[in-house]
């Protein structure tokens, strides 16, 4: 899909769907601004009419299909609604665009125009990257194995975002570049996540993820069976014995572009400043049966989405590249596949992991933890970060907790949770912080060894992420448990069923936002 930011009159965009956002007044209905009167007169008066007839009241979320009268340039027209102007936000602006991309789609339209509205709380390059992200977004589907189209949707090829005037496109513009690229990265993951687990398992979602190195610039190295041994790296081995489709470890880095770097060297010369490091580690476990522990059949099929949060930190990685962030960015993706065979581990098994801690397994279905205990440990002793950050669908337990709403949010810092839970309502991916005591790190220390990998069903996603903490040691850390929000069953404006693509846009805010200081 190509966005465009453009300036001209959007009586004469010539394309399927013209999208024009209104807010809600007090009154309860939706009024048309001054500026948009012109337009109401070159399509026969048909906005003003749906206005004053009550067909239309802006509330958020709501759309209205207009046809004009024939002759007029645009063939349909499509009032959403954005509610009150005091509470508009970057989410309304992602889910007008959606609802824009969306109605071409379905009356297999290919081109669309969205009226920018003035939103006072945001820049025009605020508010041109959100409504870039919501189109990009709304145009993913997952079709990749349908023999034909049987949706009765088109893809939609062209989005124009129109401003008033040449100044406020030129200003817009820097947003639709890191909109696209936003949008992109996440559907990125998105693919990723509703890949099949037998089209990709661990070495393919490896060779998935060296390539995007390859076309954005990023340094990519793959640890294997041998390489993870040579390291002592028992947990991920252990979870990935049981499968004809051994582990790997993923290792992505994003530094400072080289015509940067040395403008960022002679500052940090100047300051006594260094560039800061953050790590990002993702649970890629591309297909989860449960191990001997197995699961029920009744949605196992889901399991495949269990490496949403690898898919997560490559799209992340991939967006960190592409909007040349000032950081230096490390991605680490602990994949496997959880599968019950004779070589499997067992409940009661102790395996070591690579930090040298032993772990006594009492569900083979506790997986994802271990190997994560791996990756953050990989991350902690080989990169010495100034944050480390995972993502993960942990626990069922965050899902009772939180329901599909948001993420959990887990951490031995509270400056960075706070920064974390404010770039999540930034991005409508929220995440709300969790406690995270001593008693729940007590709580998992084992009879048998140092650690066991459950603590039971109370307070299961807690007793989980303290796990994890045992093996980042000072290191201020934050854990976030996605397992409510890496897919759906209901689609939004800019969401179809299946993987969401939950993290890149949230971890991006994060980082683009990352200002530096103590995080002590």
């Amino acid at each position: 899909m190509q966005v465009t930011v453009e300036s001209y009159d959007p009586a004469r965009a010539a394309v399927d769907v013209l999208a024009l956002p209104l807010f809600q007044t007090e009154s309860a209905k939706a009024r048309l601004p001054a500026r948009h009167a012109p337009l109401d007169r070159a399509l026969g008066g048909r906005i003003s009419t749906a206005l004053t007839s009550g067909d239309f009241q802006g509330k958020r979320g709501e759309s209205l299909l207009l046809y004009p009268e024939p002759g007029a340039a645009p063939k349909r027209i499509l009032l959403v609604g954005l509610g009150p102007e005091a509470s508009a936000d970057a989410e309304a602006l992602r889910r007008a665009a959606g609802a824009a991309v969306g109605a071409a789609a379905a009356r297999r339209g290919g081109s669309v125009a969205v009226v920018a509205p003035w939103l006072r709380r945001l820049r025009p390059h605020a508010l041109c990257q959100a409504l870039s992200e919501g189109a990009i977004l709304a145009g993913y589907r997952y079709d990749t194995y349908h023999t034909r189209n049987e949706s009765g949707r088109a893809d939609v090829s062209s989005v124009a975002l129109v401003f008033d005037g040449a100044a406020a496109a030129r200003a817009a513009r820097p947003g639709r570049d890191a909109g696209v690229v936003l949008g992109e990265s996440q559907n990125l993951a998105r693919d990723l996540s509703n890949a099949p687990a037998n089209v990709l398992p661990p070495a393919v979602l490896a060779h998935e993820a060296e390539r995007v190195a390859k076309e954005v610039g990023l340094a990519s190295h793959v640890l294997d069976v041998a390489e993870l041994k040579r390291r002592k790296l028992g947990a991920i081995l252990a979870v990935g014995q049981g499968s004809q489709n051994p582990p790997r470890m993923i290792v992505l880095e994003h530094r400072p572009h080289a015509h940067r770097a040395g403008t960022q060297r002679s500052k940090r010369a100047a300051s006594g400043r260094r560039i800061p490091k953050i790590c990002l580690i993702g649970k890629g476990i591309t297909f989860d049966s449960g191990g001997i522990s197995i699961k029920p059949g009744a949605g196992m099929h889901e399991m495949k989405h269990d490496m949403s949060g690898g898919a997560a930190v490559i799209g992340a990685l991939r967006a960190a590249a592409l909007l040349r962030l000032p950081l230096h960015v490390v991605g680490i993706i602990a994949a496997a596949e959880n599968m019950p065979s004779g070589a499997a581990y067992r409940p009661g098994d102790v395996v070591t992991a690579g930090s040298g801690k032993t772990i006594e397994v009492l569900n083979t279905d506790a997986e994802g933890r271990l190997v994560l205990a791996d990756a953050l440990h990989l991350a902690r002793t080989e990169h010495a970060p100034d944050a480390l950050i995972d993502l993960a669908t942990l626990t069922g337990a965050c899902v009772v907790a939180l329901g599909k709403w948001c993420s959990g949010l887990f951490g031995n810092n509270e400056r960075l949770v706070e920064r974390l839970r404010l770039a999540g309502e930034a991005t409508a991916e929220r995440a709300w912080p969790m406690p995270l005591w001593e008693e729940h790190r007590e709580h998992i220390r084992g009879d048998v060894a140092d650690l066991k990998n459950t603590g039971g069903r109370d307070g299961g996603a807690l007793t989980a992420a303290a796990f994890l903490w045992n093996f980042v040691g000072e290191t201020p850390w934050v854990h976030i448990d996605i397992a409510g929000t890496a897919y759906t069953e209901k689609p939004g404006p800019y969401q179809p069923r299946g993987a969401t693509g939950v993290g890149v846009r949230l971890l991006l805010e994060c980082l683009r936002e990352w200002r530096g200081g103590p995080l002590a």
